[in-house]
């Protein structure tokens, strides 16, 4: 995968006028259930249809789907309605029934993309397969781990791969069920502009309200499509109730999407960016420059309670700032999550700057 130029947009086989569309229900449940969220999803902008065959569960005891069955019922909503159908794959031998009947896309879930020994196994079962194969991004926040299991696909001769973003476990309590981490989603698209981005705004958000922002500010990063959870009576989903949203409101999210253009080559908008970036490019010393100072001040806190043989970390002291911090960064327009890991981030860097001085 080094050589970006071997990597193949198959999307732009569907020539769409509009983002890419994956939905249906996060879970199979009977034959009914899905040819009607089928019959209900295919006027509209979806392109494949999904549903949940195997699912993976946290502890044993929950619904973990109705397997080999459910496979059937989307062969015969794909038959009815012409569109595409995707499940998600675990093992080699989710494969290979998906496979078997003809299933279109296959994903593989964050719990998997986790596992190399996991990876390679599907790996080979799909080896040299012209099916759609997406990989989530890995239950914790590590690029080289997601990038490693679509390296493994490719090293297998798959050439339609993809990525799903569908956020990270985290212990800290936000508004998200997994949080975004955009920056890591960026980073490999910066790697690799030809492997299509996807965005899973269900498992991100948890949340049925929050999916038409998430989904809006990952077409604003240039996002390739989207893969959301949906259902005719998502309060009663056999699974992730919460975060599924009826056809219906389906359709109103593509009307209320704003699809932005990649660029604006006009000479007016040219100078106001360049105007602005050089404006960015200032600040942005300017930051580096007083956090160098802020550093240098560390440095003379550690040599102090060096002196003093007294322990690094000052919790109170360091509460105190925190909670000052986030009531200023308010007022500036910042939220609280970014102050968060801002000055997380600085804390971190500043103990590593005392305990240098203290181990010296």
């Amino acid at each position: 995968m080094e050589n970006k130029k071997e990597m193949r947009n198959w999307l732009n086989e569907f020539n769409l006028t509009h983002p890419f569309v994956i939905a249906g229900p996060c879970s199979a449940e009977t034959e009914e259930q899905v040819l009607k969220i089928a019959h209900e999803l295919k006027d509209s902008d979806v392109s494949v249809f999904r549903a949940g065959i195997w699912k993976p569960r946290t502890r044993p005891g929950g619904f973990e789907g109705v397997g080999e069955i459910g496979l059937k019922w989307l062969k015969k909503a794909k038959e009815e309605t012409g569109l595409l159908m995707g499940t998600e794959v675990a093992n080699a031998a989710h494969v290979k029934l998906a496979l078997e009947y003809d299933i279109d896309v296959l994903w593989i879930g964050a719990r998997t993309t986790v596992n190399p020994f996991a990876m390679q196994e599907i790996a080979d079962a799909l080896a040299g397969t012209k099916k759609i194969v997406l990989v989530k991004n890995p239950v914790n926040p590590d690029l080289s781990l997601w990038l490693g299991g679509v390296e493994r696909l490719y090293n297998a001769g798959i050439e339609k791969l993809g990525v799903i973003h569908r956020g990270f476990s985290t212990y800290e309590k936000t508004k998200y069920r997994n949080i975004p981490e955009w920056q890591i989603a960026i980073e490999l698209q910066n790697k690799f502009p030809d492997l299509p981005l996807i965005i899973d705004p269900s498992h991100i958000t948890g949340d049925r309200n929050m999916i038409l922002e998430v989904t809006q500010e990952a077409l604003d990063l240039n996002y390739d499509g989207m893969i959301i959870e949906t259902h005719y009576d998502p309060d009663n989903a056999w699974s992730d109730a919460a975060q599924q949203v009826t056809p219906t409101a389906l359709k109103q999210i593509f009307v209320d999407l704003k699809v932005r253009k990649v660029n604006d080559v006009s000479e007016e908008f040219t100078q106001k960016m360049t105007k602005l970036r050089t404006n960015i490019d200032i600040l942005d010393e300017n930051l580096l420059d007083l956090l160098g100072k802020r550093m240098k001040v560390a440095d003379e806190i550690g040599q102090v309670k060096k002196d003093a043989n007294v322990a690094i970390l000052q919790n109170t002291r360091w509460n105190e700032i925190l909670g000052k911090m986030i009531l200023e960064g308010e007022k500036k327009g910042l939220t609280e999550e970014f102050v968060l890991k801002m000055f997380k981030a600085i804390h971190q860097e500043s103990i590593g700057h005392q305990e240098k001085v203290l181990n010296k």
